[in-house]
């Protein structure tokens, strides 16, 4: 991500409450609750779990590597680069880009299935929703229908991302906790287990696959540091709006995945449609059939503009890095609205491709699955460097100014980039292991595609950054050295 200085020593500060309410729009999405509400009372568990040891620390670590280089441009790039060194650096902004391309196909296939659900027979509509070529045609729809938004400019992409975001996030998540909370003071039936209590069996590791995909849910929260030097006093109300906010997002996911599972028995969750079969049993119970179609196309523009603020961002941050002489001019060109075309259609060409699996996978869930899975794993290894850069540039640069710093000395860091790192590599390995839940077909299409994946995804970076020449760079590149190379 560009973290150019996006407002210290303005005027306009933000808010504790605002901050708070920015933080909870990046992170929260619905599209995901289906998948933890199998694990009835303990999904509550694993999201404060993934909370305590991912998202507060990352939210965190992000904040003093962004207040600490709010005037250099690079983002991740800038943070890994500048404690290891460009190569890793280029590293890690490449995975933050690739895992959100991969991402892609998984989140249009919620707003495929949403816009299955606009029609107002349950059972015609849930074919739908598990055909095939239906799926595939309305993901690639969706997909290019933002690429050619975000091309517009960001103009286009702020006003739309706003709206949906409130009228596809926000609004039906505090709708579904309020059915869920009335379906039950009235008497209504509980099909979740209670009896599984808050603690998990941790000796069942297949039963932790599904688990782990909680922390691509708080995934992104390393953003909303650009903002670090937004509020005023920050040492003190950063923090307090990271934890109001983070807290803020855990109960949204608690209570939403316990409505759901309130209204669903584990045994009939689907991970792709049960978010809407869940708002058509509500509405079917308290007899508003009627407001089906209604939620499921505000859900179907929220996943449009999920997208459409994704496509515009890491997409933004490799090419600002490539102009600086790590991408080939090709990846450099920008149409008349200064967007970075080519990425974005190069872009668009691996989602297709990506989408294409539908033919070969078993069903549209495990398609869902494994590459919602191989999305984790990429992410998680830009974390993990993330965390190691904190710690270390705590020693290679500690005499540098940090407008917001964890702790008088190094021992906070310490313990949140342990924490954080040791808590991605968890979700790393686990992420591995078939889930027991859903069929994914044979376990060797399973580990081939999540490991070749990832050695693939992780190779080339390298095999790019080896046969950068120097004509690469742009002239016009207003890139800022790295320390060392001011030193020299």
């Amino acid at each position: 991500m560009d973290t150019k200085n996006s407002g210290a020593g303005k005027a306009f500060k933000l808010s504790v409450a605002t901050l708070a309410i920015m933080n909870i729009t990046a992170v929260v999405s619905l599209r995901g609750l289906p998948s933890e509400a199998i694990y009835g009372p303990s999904s509550a568990f694993y999201y404060l779990f993934a909370a305590i040891v991912f998202l507060i620390p990352t939210a965190m670590v992000a904040a003093e590597l962004a207040a600490m280089f709010s005037d250099k441009q690079g983002g991740v790039f800038r943070w890994v680069g500048e404690a290891f060194g460009p190569r890793t650096g280029f590293l890690a902004i490449w995975l933050q880009w690739i895992e959100s391309t991969i991402w892609y196909p998984t989140v249009l296939t919620f707003g495929a299935v949403s816009i299955a659900y606009i029609g107002m027979s349950g059972a015609s509509d849930a074919a739908l929703a598990s055909n095939k070529i239906f799926t595939l045609v309305t993901v690639l729809a969706i997909y290019w229908v933002a690429t050619v938004i975000a091309l517009k400019g960001l103009s286009w992409v702020g006003k739309i991302s706003k709206w949906g975001g409130m009228i596809g996030t926000i609004i039906p998540a505090g709708l579904l906790i309020v059915l869920g909370i009335i379906y039950i003071a009235s008497g209504g039936h509980n099909n979740m287990d209670m009896s599984q209590g808050f603690f998990p069996d941790l000796t069942k590791l297949d039963n932790l696959v599904l688990a782990s995909s909680i922390f691509l849910f708080y995934a992104g929260m390393e953003m909303m540091g650009v903002h670090v030097m937004d509020v005023n006093n920050p040492s003190k109300n950063y923090p307090k709006a990271i934890i109001i906010g983070s807290l803020a997002t855990v109960l949204i996911f608690v209570l939403g995945t316990f409505a759901l599972g309130f209204i669903i028995p584990a045994k009939d969750i689907n991970l792709t449609q049960s978010l809407l079969i869940g708002f058509d049993n509500y509405f079917g119970h308290f007899h508003i059939s009627w407001a089906g179609p209604i939620i499921a196309i505000a859900l179907m523009f929220g996943v449009l503009a999920s997208v459409l603020t994704w496509v515009a961002g890491p997409s933004k941050g490799i090419f600002t890095v490539g102009k600086a002489g790590y991408l080939p001019p090709f990846f450099q060109k920008t149409n008349s609205h200064g967007v970075q075309r080519n990425i974005l259609l190069v872009q668009g060409g691996i989602v297709t491709l990506l989408s294409l699996l539908f033919v070969v996978m078993p069903s549209v869930q495990s398609f869902y699955q494994i590459l919602s899975q191989l999305t984790i794993l990429l992410y998680l290894i830009m974390y993990m460097l993330m965390f190691a850069a904190a710690i270390v540039l705590r020693y290679r640069m500690k005499d540098t100014p940090r407008p917001f710093r964890l702790g008088k000395g190094n021992g906070l860091m310490w313990v949140l980039g342990i924490v954080g790192f040791a808590g991605s590599l968890l979700a790393f390995v686990l992420s591995f292991i078939p889930p027991g839940q859903i069929a994914t077909g044979s376990n060797a299409v399973w580990y081939s595609v999540l490991i070749i994946g990832c050695v693939v995804m992780v190779v080339i970076p390298f095999i790019i950054y080896a046969l950068r020449k120097p004509s690469w760079r742009d002239p016009n590149a207003e890139f800022a050295p790295f320390h060392w190379e001011k030193n020299k």
